[in-house]
């Protein structure tokens, strides 16, 4: 009887350690199992995420990089590494490439993507997307100029991804558009020859993701750019002065400001020149 209840009490122990070690490796098959079904649900999600996501993403991000004294509408310039104050101006520090996919990155770069706009006569250009050191210094507070300016060829303003705007005319003499206008991408930019990438109408990357009426970024004279609608109601031409603008209250400057539209005519986001004192740009 007493090797019996031995013999009884060796097996039930043998049991429990088996027991022991396979549920043991059990939770070992589970967490493997468990992070490689995560892991793949992340990279799914990450590839899947829309370009509103991402960019809402480094919008939040971007508090971070401006700086004390800064007004709370320059956060909205989600691309910027830093954004200061520089005596009676805002510094706003951008590399310049967009965030959005282009056939003008290498094809080795994650956001090469051919070309799959809607125009037939799609005709890249030999440049290159680079990246710059671009600092565009412009007005804290700014006012309209006695004397306006023209606008020069190059960058003329900064859109809330760290693209340059351009005006409405091609190198190197103040050509129209009309040729240069097939080498645009899918998202309405291309890069010139030193490989600034630039718009010179409607950003739709960022116009489809932030809203038709949205702010879109700033001229080099401190105004605000704004899309081609306002209060549902489309912007023409006739809508707004020589310099392609006009003054009222937006959502981000609720005592109104002088604003720039952008519409889908030339001169497309800039008229006759600077309503204010431009600043300058760098790179």
């Amino acid at each position: 009887m007493k090797f019996t209840n031995k013999l009884l009490i060796l097996s039930l122990i043998s049991l429990l350690t088996y027991c022991s070690k396979s549920d043991s490796n059990d939770e070992d098959q589970i967490d493997n199992n468990s992070s490689t079904s995560i892991s793949e649900v992340i990279d799914s999600n990450e590839e899947s995420s829309s370009n509103s996501q991402e960019t809402s993403e480094s919008t939040t991000n971007n508090s971070n990089v401006v700086e004390e004294g800064v007004p709370e509408v320059f956060k909205k310039i989600y691309a910027a590494s830093r954004i200061y104050l520089d005596g009676n101006n805002v510094v706003i520090e951008v590399d310049g490439a967009p965030d959005h996919k282009s056939p003008y990155y290498s094809r080795n770069h994650e956001l090469y993507e051919p070309y799959n706009g809607s125009n037939t006569n799609f005709n890249q250009n030999p440049n290159s997307i680079k990246t710059f050191d671009f600092k565009f210094k412009i007005p804290l507070n700014p006012k309209e100029a006695s004397s306006k300016v023209s606008t020069q060829l190059g960058s003329i303003g900064v859109s809330l991804n760290g693209v340059a705007f351009y005006n409405q005319y091609a190198g190197p003499n103040n050509q129209p558009l009309t040729n240069e206008i097939n080498s645009f991408d899918q998202y309405a930019g291309h890069p010139q020859n030193q490989g600034v990438y630039h718009y010179h109408l409607e950003p739709t990357y960022l116009t489809s993701n932030k809203g038709q009426d949205a702010l879109l970024g700033f001229l080099l004279d401190g105004f605000p750019v704004y899309g081609p609608f306002e209060n549902n109601v489309k912007i023409t031409n006739e809508n707004l002065d020589e310099y392609h603008g006009h003054s009222h209250i937006t959502p981000d400057y609720p005592d109104g400001i002088y604003h720039y539209h952008i519409t889908d005519t030339d001169p497309y986001i800039n008229g006759n020149g600077y309503y204010g004192s431009p600043g300058t740009v760098s790179q």
